[in-house]
């Protein structure tokens, strides 16, 4: 399954939005080092698995995004693409030969084959919809979250179209994560409210759209991500405002425990081969894991500082935690490596130091690990590259310039765009 994990974006309406626009503008105008890169090991003449980086250009003076297909066997990028204004979220769909991206710059969604830059095709959503986050766990189709009209839509994948009801499903206020069970008999809605209260938790019904009750026995303050469990049965929601992580039945629709993690946690994930919940939490300085094998959510507190997000290695034996340590104008990123059976601290990997700080948020510092737990792949906002950490030897082997961006130097020079979010396929 796809790991993801949203934030989202626009105006005073919500907090989280406020965020990432401050990702934004904080980027494309201040020049950042681009590493000389490490050669890696030659590429193979074929490829399993790849690694997507979406890219933004220019937010003062919005560009088309990038997005850029990596061959996780080769360190190599084998296709970049073109897409629409301030892309921020995306998804890998059909087994992982389709991308689906939500461009909250232009009301669009942008879909293209993984391993070819083209066709792009681009997919135009109602005025205003400001879309956020995809997610499906289906092949025929796609959904989008859109905190600009607080609407879920739907897309078919076999044409493109959005799908009745053409205005979208209507869900709560700033709609900013999403996770379709693995059964597809539920989708679940994040919705982040005002950010100091209001917000909710919406279940769809997929196959007709309908909306359910709202979710029983459950105070939200601000829900910021939601993930669902493997078996289907239940999903987590973490509320960033209230520090709680909330289990859901999903055969009643009802929370049946909760448990904190700590006000300002901000990044949840679902690890399928440890059934494990990762939360992290910069306030605190702190990654909590989670069983998520019963409803008693029993916890384990790792001390990490400055964490941002998480990756979790498919086979089970280490997580990888991207960091900022902010210093006056400067922020030092680094990737934490901790042994997933009791949460030591294996080694650090620092990444580069730049000027600049994109905004304390899982897209400063996004982070995935391959489908085949060979590499880890962190997208380093402000630095204009994708750091690839080879899991052998927990070492950085590669700092790839993202596409170039829009904003040139004095002398004609193109700075690389801003990698704002990382997903591996599978």
């Amino acid at each position: 399954m796809d790991f993801v994990a949203g934030v989202s974006m626009t105006g005073a309406r919500t907090a989280a939005v406020l965020v990432l626009m401050f990702v934004f503008t904080s980027c494309g105008q201040t020049y950042r080092p681009v590493a000389t890169p490490v050669p890696p090991n030659p590429p193979s003449p074929g490829f399993s698995h790849i690694a997507l980086v979406i890219s933004g250009n220019d937010f003062i003076h919005p560009h088309p995004g990038a997005s850029t297909s990596i061959d996780v066997s080769g360190d190599t990028a084998i296709s970049q693409s073109t897409l629409g204004l301030m892309p921020v979220q995306a998804a890998l769909v059909a087994n992982g030969t389709t991308v689906y991206v939500a461009n909250s710059g232009d009301d669009t969604v942008s879909t293209f084959p993984a391993s070819s830059p083209t066709p792009v095709t681009t997919i135009s959503l109602p005025p205003g919809s400001k879309p956020s986050f995809v997610a499906t766990t289906e092949t025929a189709t796609v959904y989008v979250a859109n905190p600009g009209n607080n609407t879920v839509l739907a897309i078919a994948t076999a044409n493109n179209v959005v799908e009745p009801p053409i205005s979208g499903i209507q869900v709560g206020v700033d709609p900013v994560s999403m996770a379709e069970t693995p059964n597809a008999e539920a989708l679940y809605v994040a919705n982040f409210g005002s950010g100091t209260g209001g917000g909710s938790v919406t279940s769809i019904n997929p196959v007709d759209r309908s909306v359910n009750p709202p979710i029983a026995n459950a105070a939200w303050v601000s829900p910021i991500s939601v993930v669902a469990r493997s078996d289907s049965n239940r999903v987590y929601v973490l509320d960033a405002g209230s520090g709680m992580v909330v289990a859901i039945d999903t055969a009643i629709n009802t929370a049946v425990n909760s448990v904190s993690v700590g006000v300002g946690a901000n990044f949840i994930l679902y690890d399928p081969t440890l059934n494990r919940l990762y939360v992290s939490n910069p306030v605190k300085n702190t990654v909590t894991y989670l069983d998520a094998s019963s409803d008693a959510l029993s916890a384990v507190v790792v001390p990490v500082a400055n964490p941002i997000s998480v990756a979790a290695l498919p086979d089970g034996s280490r997580a990888y935690i991207s960091t900022a340590a902010v210093s006056g104008k400067d922020v030092t990123a680094s990737v934490t490596v901790i042994n997933a059976a009791d949460g030591s601290v294996k080694t650090t990997i620092p990444l580069t130091t730049v000027g600049q700080v994109c905004a304390s948020n899982p897209s400063e510092l996004s982070i995935a690990a391959a489908a085949d737990s060979s590499r880890v792949y962190v997208g380093n906002c402000d630095a204009g590259n994708i750091a690839i950490i080879q899991t052998s030897t927990d070492t950085m082997v590669l700092q790839m310039p993202a596409p170039q961006s829009a904003t040139l130097l004095p002398n004609g020079t193109a700075l690389p765009q801003n990698p704002v979010f990382v997903v591996a396929g599978p």
